[in-house]
């Protein structure tokens, strides 16, 4: 009986309880960085709602190898709260901006030791349900080309090939019909004489021969 008087009064006065909708969470998939630098590890959200003020970022560090995680960083009430005692100590600076909702985090200094993944999650409240979204960070002594500018080095010398073959095939073509054209230039200017040692009137003389003997 009360629930359904609950329910009633629900209907009657419009009063629907607020919902909770999924926030969906970015980062890049893998980022290379050099021994000794700094690198920018970004994370986004998307949610139908305005950005509340009491949105969220929190970033945990899985090293490669191991199962465990660790909270590097974590960003709530406008108050950002760095590690200072792990492997990031003094090392993490926050360089996002959460009215645009953005979390970011620069990683300084990077060590070998610094390779894993990185999670980034989100909350704005009431969003607060999402699946929070991973980045991979590799450090290098030197920066390895990544498949995309070979797979781009290979495409572009292949269309290279193709344009040179198109501009061979379109200069031969012109160069034979050059020559055939010649030819029939010479062959027409050929056949425009009578015989050897004779030459053409410039108009030819009814009832008379077309060619005359050439002056001594």
């Amino acid at each position: 009986m009360l629930t359904f008087v609950a329910l009633a009064s629900v209907l009657l006065l419009g009063i629907v309880p607020e919902q909770t909708e999924a926030i969906s969470i970015y980062t890049g998939w893998e980022r290379h960085a050099l021994l000794g630098s700094d690198v920018r590890l970004s994370c986004s959200f998307f949610s139908w709602r305005g950005t509340s003020d009491d949105v969220t970022f929190s970033w945990t560090y899985r090293p490669d190898g191991s199962r465990d995680s660790i909270s590097i960083f974590h960003y709530t009430s406008g108050q950002a709260y760095v590690d200072n005692k792990g492997p990031f100590r003094d090392r993490v600076e926050f360089v996002g901006n959460p009215g645009k909702r953005d979390g970011s985090i620069l990683i300084k200094n990077l060590d070998y030791n610094d390779n894993g993944t990185f999670t980034c999650d989100a909350k704005n409240p009431p969003d607060i349900v999402g699946r929070p979204s991973s980045v991979r960070l590799l450090v290098f002594e030197t920066v390895p080309i990544q498949a995309g500018v070979i797979t781009g080095a290979i495409i572009g010398v292949v269309l290279g090939l193709l344009v040179l073959i198109v501009v061979i095939y379109y200069l031969m073509r012109f160069l034979v019909a050059r020559r055939v054209f010649s030819l029939s230039v010479r062959s027409v200017s050929a056949g425009g004489f009578c015989c050897q040692g004779l030459e053409e009137r410039p108009e030819p003389i009814p009832g008379t021969d077309t060619c005359v003997a050439k002056r001594a």
